[in-house]
């Protein structure tokens, strides 16, 4: 298998299970040393105990807090020597409807989701424009795209990194920094597979592809635009969604 990210060093966000365990795995099998933050402490170093390689760190980061995230990118560089791809995977879910939505609620998913993305990627284009290269992976939702009832908290975080995406891809294209965007639709996991049979027929009803996508085909798109592969693209949104809602 040819090697993408041989030398590189990536920090995935919210890595130590779904999506993000599966794009730190790829990344280091194509050679990239790996931090894993995580809100969840030991989740982080259990992560990287089971990816069994020295090229893995497992850390806790809250992303909402810009001090974890910065000693998240000092971790990386002390480690590893640089920090070449940065995903901001770090997501969680406070799901109801407007009239039943709590403010607390609503304010925990906005900062998650777009203060924690902003954070990582502010802090990681500091870094990376020094050494005049680095691509940023930033992880959206369907629910950005179309609004998912239940998820007006969600629907508009994840719209709004996609917005914050192509500002910050305007703003670090001239430093060699490329920033781009993937909105996965029903993706297997744990929470997925979850939800009442009856949402999930549902959700089943408008894939053309008949079938919810694998973490692992998220982390392909996330390895695709960590690498040279995708040197010419900033500023992109990739749908991961087996056509659904196109």
């Amino acid at each position: 298998m040819t090697s993408l990210l041989n030398g590189k060093t990536a920090i995935v966000t919210g890595g130590a299970q779904g999506i993000g365990l599966a794009i730190a795995r790829l990344y280091l099998a194509h050679g990239a040393n790996v931090v894993i933050g995580d809100l969840d402490e030991a989740a982080a170093a259990a992560a990287a105990t089971e990816l069994g390689a020295d090229r893995v760190r497992g850390v806790r980061c809250d992303v909402v807090d810009a001090e974890q995230v910065q000693s998240l990118v000092d971790t990386a560089v002390a480690d590893f020597g640089s920090l070449d791809v940065f995903v901001n995977n770090a997501g969680i879910t406070r799901d109801a409807t407007m009239r039943t939505m709590t403010e607390e609620d609503f304010d925990l998913v906005i900062s998650v989701h777009l203060k924690g993305t902003w954070n990582g990627t502010r802090l990681a284009a500091a870094r990376m424009r020094e050494q005049k290269s680095g691509a940023i992976v930033n992880i959206s939702s369907l629910s950005g795209k179309v609004g998912m009832v239940g998820q007006t908290n969600y629907s508009a975080a994840k719209a709004g990194i996609v917005g914050m995406t192509k500002a910050a891809a305007k703003e670090m294209a001239h430093h060699g920094v490329r920033v781009n965007a993937i909105q996965p639709g029903l993706v297997r996991s744990a929470m997925t597979e979850a939800m009442p049979q009856k949402a999930w027929d549902q959700k089943m009803s408008e894939i053309p592809m008949q079938r919810p996508g694998e973490p692992d085909e998220v982390a392909g798109v996330a390895l695709f635009y960590a690498s040279h592969l995708s040197s010419y693209m900033t500023g992109t949104v990739a749908e991961v969604t087996g056509g659904r809602f196109m």
